[in-house]
């Protein structure tokens, strides 16, 4: 067999010192021997180099003051962890001949890395030589190519599989955008912290993950599609500011100039509610009335304020639970006889159709957040809405 083949998917590079004077038959003999059997014959060297698995093992020795010094090359077509294994391996062997060894692996090379760097590089010097030559349409043959080059760059990220930019983990802010396709403009244009809903009709637990631990701006279309999806990050996701593209674009069709533009416009997310309420679109108006609540609860509401906290109440105004009103969704599924929920945040439309759901009479929250529908069976409150109507009492 000859040097590295063409189908290797890595090699290792290992360095070796002999205590004594030998020859690269000598060195190759003693891994072939010393590694034998170790792993089985599923991955006996002798075996996966007849296979073609392995490749030629490659010794570059020297002579220094009584010993030997040199470099070890093995190519693998073996898969990560078969590879990482005959690495291991490699560093038992301690005789060559009758001299103590040591081998130290120093690093195993991807080798489909470097052909991807190169494919890289060398498609810049295709598109200097392009420009130069001033082609027809050069500089929609660069997007494309461009958009190629970034498309590598975009991973899988989360049990979902969603796509993301390389820095998604690094970056302490994060983009939520709706599609691939919005991803990879973004990546494009320099933006590698951003990540897509993926297609999904419901949000993903890694975009609710995510927006809980860093800052996260919501970039969606500028057209309904955009706003259906903005309403449910909204109301599923801790989402801090809201961006969208100008009304009618997508995202992904954006130049970089578009993109920095909305960036730079973005809003709070309390802001984008307020603006949507003030409109009065899809926003459900509930009646206010006086509701007989003790004062040892009015108490405890006003105690509620800024703790982001929810009391779950029965019939008579006891409390049965105090929860965060992060995991008040599920203790809500597991309640049988909850007669009112008052709490720290914004009554969403999943929380409207829940409460419903299980017979519940009273919403107190701090603000109603954009609904379309509710049923007659429930009160929606904020606590200004039940103060008021205490002091009307």
């Amino acid at each position: 067999m000859g040097g590295i083949a063409t189908t290797a998917k890595y090699i290792i590079h290992a360095s070796i010192e002999i205590g004594g004077i030998v020859d690269k038959p000598d060195v190759i003999g003693a891994i072939f021997g010393q590694t034998e059997g170790l792993l089985g014959s599923e991955l006996d060297l002798r075996e996966l180099q007849k296979s073609g698995r392995i490749g030629r093992i490659q010794v570059e020795i020297e002579t220094r003051n009584g010993k030997t010094l040199g470099r070890i090359t093995i190519p693998s077509s073996l898969d990560r962890v078969e590879t990482v294994l005959i690495a291991a391996a490699l560093e038992t062997v301690d005789k060559v001949g009758p001299y103590n060894a040591r081998i130290r692996v120093e690093n195993i090379e991807d080798l489909r890395a470097k052909k991807r760097r190169w494919i890289i590089e060398r498609a810049k010097e295709l598109l200097i030589k392009w420009e130069r030559e001033d082609m027809p349409e050069t500089r929609r043959i660069i997007d494309e190519v461009l958009k190629a080059v970034r498309a590598v760059e975009v991973i899988k990220y989360g049990p979902e599989g969603l796509p993301a930019g390389p820095d998604i983990d690094k970056s302490h802010e994060v983009i939520i955008v709706e599609g691939r396709a919005d991803v990879i403009n973004l990546v494009k244009h320099g933006y590698r912290n951003v990540i897509a809903l993926g297609g999904a009709t419901k949000v993903p637990k890694t975009i609710i993950n995510l927006a809980k631990s860093k800052v996260a701006t919501a970039f969606v279309d500028g057209d309904r599609g955009g706003e259906l999806v903005l309403r449910e990050l909204l109301q599923m996701a801790d989402i801090d500011y809201v961006a969208r593209a100008p009304s009618g674009k997508e995202v992904e069709e954006l130049t970089g100039k578009e993109i920095a533009k909305c960036l730079k416009n973005k809003i709070s997310a309390q802001e984008y509610l307020a603006m949507l309420e003030k409109g009065k679109e899809h926003v459900v108006v509930t009646k206010v009335e006086a509701v007989p609540i003790p004062k040892d609860v009015i108490s405890e509401v006003n105690s509620l304020k800024g703790t982001l906290e929810a009391l779950i109440m029965d019939d008579n105004w006891n409390m049965i639970e105090r929860v965060p009103v992060r995991d008040l969704v599920e203790v809500v599924k597991k309640v049988n006889n909850a007669y009112a929920i008052i709490f720290d945040g914004i009554i969403t439309q999943r929380l409207v159709d829940l409460a419903t759901e299980k017979g519940i009479k009273y919403l107190i929250g701090v603000r109603i957040g954009t609904l379309s529908r509710v049923s007659e069976s429930i009160t929606l409150l904020t606590f200004d809405d039940l103060l008021k109507g205490q002091d009307k009492k």
